[in-house]
């Protein structure tokens, strides 16, 4: 049985489906196959998040609370051990969040910097186990989070 193994080609094709599925704000089904339940553990700026449970109360909170995302990775440089690769992330995000009662909303403009560490699937699909957001740098005029 040949094994199966990460590439730098299906871990650019993950991080980009990664960041589509979350600018569109897909259905949670949508993530749970790209994530390790058991092993997850995902550092945000505002909370740390273990398994399926916690990164869904995480992302039901994000897609009711910003709106008009647009994600650009501008970085991301796999390191690849076998079946296991760290993932060294940057990505671009514009945002748009309204608090009530404001008139308007605000705009984020801001680059993230992570660290990834992903698995093979059974199919050799990479799965997400841990996702580490390491800075978060607003840009000039951006609003506050």
């Amino acid at each position: 049985m040949q094994e199966i193994m990460l590439t730098q080609e299906s871990i650019q094709e993950f991080v980009a489906e990664w960041y589509r599925k979350l600018d569109v704000h897909v259905p949670m089904v949508e993530i749970l196959p790209l994530l390790a339940d058991s092993e997850l553990e995902c550092v945000f700026p505002e909370v740390t998040v273990y398994g399926y449970a916690g990164f869904e109360s995480w992302y039901q909170r994000v897609i009711r609370t910003f709106f008009d995302e647009v994600h650009t990775v501008t970085k991301a440089d796999a390191t690849i051990d076998g079946d296991t690769a760290t993932v060294d992330v940057v990505v671009h995000w514009e945002a748009s969040v309204w608090n009530a009662p404001e008139a308007t909303s605000k705009r984020i403009d801001a680059d993230a910097y992570q660290t990834w560490t992903l698995i093979a699937g059974p199919n050799g699909s990479p799965i997400l186990t841990k996702y580490v957001v390491d800075d978060f740098v607003p840009r000039e005029g951006s609003a506050s989070l």
